[in-house]
């Protein structure tokens, strides 16, 4: 069958290193200009050079996932089975439920600091994750409430950690943007872009040590998540470089919103065509849909199957959009209504219901008694967050310094945050 990776679906080669006589050809699919990619919202650029980043301007191709998702259905009638389908919904209605409480709490001052929620990403998220193991690992952003959720954390677990509750999965040192779970293999969400890649080629590297060397039986792959204002930074080059050349298990997954918080895509990047950067390394790039889950899940079984097999690294922009200002702080007034509303009106939860009901996989009060489930589990996780008890003055500096002897220690053994003159002369702890 035709996939997005396979030599039937070419038309036309891209000649990497090597003589002319003796040249790797990658292949990429090629098709016509996609509409999909871009900000519905005109720039004004106070410049004499007028830049046009409009759609029918762009000359470079896309890869049509899309167009192979369609040659898939034509032949296979359905693209998930209906216990695969309602696993989906479970997990994006999950996702959705989270952080619309996670407002709600945000508001009601039982969260602090930044909450960058993931409101009209799920399609992401839940097409990756669902797909993998639990010793597999995930990587993810500041925005990285629902892969958490996705990979297996627990509700309870990621809300005590907002509440800064030490029943949370970082026993509430982490908060918002640092969701972690060795049990899961999350290994972290991370404040500043660009972070989590390096880690996530690192635990991709692992991987292939552990096989190629250690012989042990792993076929273990890593997928690493971050946003389009990522791909313009230093991390980013030198990982796909390192990644191509040992052909480590990893799937580079943009989640392109459009939006680097108040930065529209188009006007920050030369070339907003991130997936052509795979074959520049030496790796497949692909475009797609990132607001359908179906179409998302396709490629990501194609990526995440080449890693197993040892084929090395894939680069997959799935092109999305965040219903919510960047963060809980942002007022979202930079964003045209009219571009939200289109987005709104393409909600992948909406269209994966759809899919369910037009194609008899469920129906409406099977669809319903998952929405009451998740609410009723969504609300457990914020009553047993709220209850949980606060972390002991001791954790102030556990986690610190290497040497548990250090500056955290005093001469009695005791940790010195316990002694009441501390924190002396400074804000209350």
């Amino acid at each position: 069958m035709a996939t997005a990776f396979s030599p039937s679906n070419l038309t036309a080669t891209v000649p990497l290193h090597g003589s002319q006589e003796n040249r790797l050809l990658l292949p990429i699919r090629l098709a016509p200009p996609s509409s999909f990619l871009g900000s519905t919202r005109s720039l004004s650029i106070t410049s004499s050079r007028r830049l046009n980043h409009s759609n029918a301007a762009r000359r470079s191709p896309v890869v049509a996932v899309q167009e192979v998702v369609k040659e898939k259905k034509a032949t296979n009638s359905l693209l998930i089975t209906k216990e695969e389908g309602l696993v989906l919904y479970e997990d994006m209605i999950l996702g959705r439920s989270f952080e619309d409480m996670c407002a709600q709490m945000y508001y009601r001052g039982k969260m602090f600091g930044f909450v960058h929620l993931y409101n009209g990403q799920e399609a992401v998220s839940t097409g990756f994750i669902k797909l993998l193991t639990q010793s597999d690992s995930v990587v993810s952003t500041y925005r990285d409430h629902v892969h958490a959720l996705s990979k297996g954390v627990s509700a309870r677990a990621v809300m005590s950690e907002l509440f800064g509750k030490v029943t949370g999965c970082c026993r509430g040192q982490g908060g918002s943007m640092h969701m972690f779970s060795k049990e899961h293999n999350m290994l972290g969400g991370f404040a500043f872009i660009g972070e989590g890649i390096p880690v996530a080629t690192g635990a991709a590297f692992t991987s292939k040590y552990k096989r190629d060397v250690l012989k042990q039986n792993c076929d273990d792959v890593t997928v690493a998540f971050f946003g389009d204002g990522t791909c313009n930074n230093g991390q980013f080059y030198e990982c796909l470089n390192m990644a191509a050349l040992y052909k480590l298990p990893i799937i580079f997954v943009v989640e392109n919103n459009l939006w680097a918080i108040g930065m529209s895509h188009l006007r920050a990047t030369s070339d907003p065509e991130i997936w052509k950067k795979g074959p520049a390394f030496g790796m497949p790039g692909v475009h797609v849909d990132g607001m359908d889950v179906l179409k998302v899940r396709q490629v990501a079984k194609e990526a995440v199957t080449r890693a197993r097999r040892g084929e090395g690294p894939t680069l997959v922009e799935c092109e999305t959009y965040r219903f919510r200002g960047h963060s809980l702080a942002d007022p979202d007034e930079l964003r045209d209504a009219a571009e939200k509303a289109k987005y709104a009106a393409r909600d992948p939860i909406t269209q994966l219901k759809k899919y369910l009901i037009e194609n008899k996989l469920a129906n409406e009060g099977e669809l319903k008694s998952i929405e009451k489930k998740i609410d009723e589990l969504v609300e457990e996780a914020v009553e047993f967050a709220d209850a949980s008890p606060q972390p002991g003055r001791s954790q102030l500096l556990e986690n610190v310094f290497a040497d548990p002897k250090g500056f955290g220690i005093g001469p009695d053994g005791r940790y010195r945050c316990e002694d009441p003159k501390f924190t002396e002369g400074t804000a209350q702890v």
